[in-house]
């Protein structure tokens, strides 16, 4: 397995985010559960970002994965 990203979607993932709940957000692309982590990064050099919601919310996740507020969407993937 290599250690290059892969680009799960070319849009945000909104998810409904449940205060005091920590989510694991997926940054190798690989995970069948996108946003979030399912392990599929054992092999590489990735790592899940971990976040903890502080409110009740829809937070909108990258699903590029080349974000540069990861683990949230800033518009990167219009540029893809």
């Amino acid at each position: 397995m290599t250690d290059e990203v892969l680009i799960a979607q070319k849009s945000p993932i909104p998810v409904d985010v449940e205060k005091g709940k920590t989510y694991f957000w997926c940054a190798c692309g690989r995970s069948k559960t996108q946003p979030f982590c399912d392990g599929s990064h054992d092999g590489t050099s990735f790592k899940p970002l971990p976040f903890k919601a502080e409110k009740d919310e829809t937070l909108y996740f990258c699903g590029c994965k080349k974000s540069n507020t990861q683990p949230f969407c800033d518009g990167t993937h219009s540029e893809l």
